[in-house]
């Protein structure tokens, strides 16, 4: 009788050994598959075929020295990209974002900074 319950007891610890590392295994399995539902949705005007990494460069440095040296540049782009913000904290935080494109060193303007009549 007792080697019987100690069979019956080994029996059912492996089989919940077998479960539980069946159970791991899938569950790593799982973490592991990716599923695409559909493809990226690409517009005619997402991708460039004449698109240069070089270029991109080169036509920031000249947006940020544009932004820097040239006041009404500035604050135009200050305009657009700040000015249809409704939300006072977010246009405020829009329009310092512009700080670190202030007049250059040794500039005699001070920083014009654009106040709109969004939010008010």
């Amino acid at each position: 009788m007792i080697l019987n319950s100690a069979m019956t007891l080994l029996v059912a610890a492996a089989c919940l050994a077998m479960m539980v590392a069946i159970s791991a295994g899938s569950a790593e399995a799982a973490r592991q598959t990716v599923f695409v539902k559909h493809p990226p949705i690409v517009s005619a005007g997402d991708v460039s075929e004449t698109w240069d990494a070089r270029q991109n460069v080169i036509d920031s440095k000249r947006y940020e020295q544009l932004l820097r040296t040239n006041p009404a540049f500035r604050q135009a782009r200050m305009r657009k990209e700040c000015g249809s913000i409704t939300d006072p904290q977010l246009h405020q935080s829009c329009l310092a974002s512009f700080d670190r494109y202030g007049p250059s060193v040794g500039s005699s303007q001070a920083p014009r900074h654009y106040h709109s009549n969004a939010g008010r």
